[in-house]
């Protein structure tokens, strides 16, 4: 495994070791040792996926103190532009953000810190997209901020937003519960 931190503390993409063979490919994941090595918080407690038609954005998501959580993120199937916007007052990489390609491909994955909202839009017409946490899902601490308010230049100019989604503050309206 690969790690490369991008720009906003405790953000990293991660390049998976493939085994490929006639078979197919085996990808690992998730490696205790590795993690640790690179100083990544790793004791999940919860894994979901989530199936995306193409055009589609979630996000940006996160759960509010004291449910706050990290997160690792990838793609089994299809391609996604990956995001990762930092919601931690007082940082120096307050309100910026980045993006990744993350795809069925390349089997890379990405690291959200806690104090980070994440979210992705579909590229292809069908993406499955997998996410381990370090805390149980809170629906009460469950929050966000509007995809289209912090300056990323999404792929889809006419996305599909869940209607919760689409009601999130825009991110200049946006009072964070993070401090660095």
């Amino acid at each position: 495994m690969k790690f490369t931190e991008c720009g906003i503390p405790g953000v990293v993409f991660i390049e998976n070791r493939i085994l490929e063979d006639r078979r197919g490919a085996f990808v690992k994941i998730f490696h205790q040792e590795a993690f640790h090595g690179a100083g990544i918080e790793d004791q999940f407690q919860e894994s979901y996926y989530s199936i995306s038609r193409k055009g589609v954005i979630r996000g940006m998501h996160f759960q509010a103190p004291p449910a706050d959580h990290a997160k690792l993120v990838y793609v089994i199937s299809g391609a996604i532009v990956d995001v990762v916007l930092d919601i931690r007052r007082g940082t120096p990489t307050y309100g910026r953000f980045v993006a990744f390609d993350i795809n069925e491909d390349n089997r890379c994955a990405v690291y959200v810190p806690r104090g980070c909202a994440h979210g992705f839009c579909a590229l292809s017409d069908h993406a499955v997209v997998t996410y381990l946490q370090t805390t149980m899902h809170a629906p009460e601490h469950d929050s966000g901020i509007h995809f289209d308010s912090f300056g990323m230049d999404w792929p889809e100019k006419d996305p599909t937003l869940s209607d919760r989604d689409s009601q999130f503050p825009m991110f200049k309206d946006f009072i964070s519960p993070f401090a660095d």
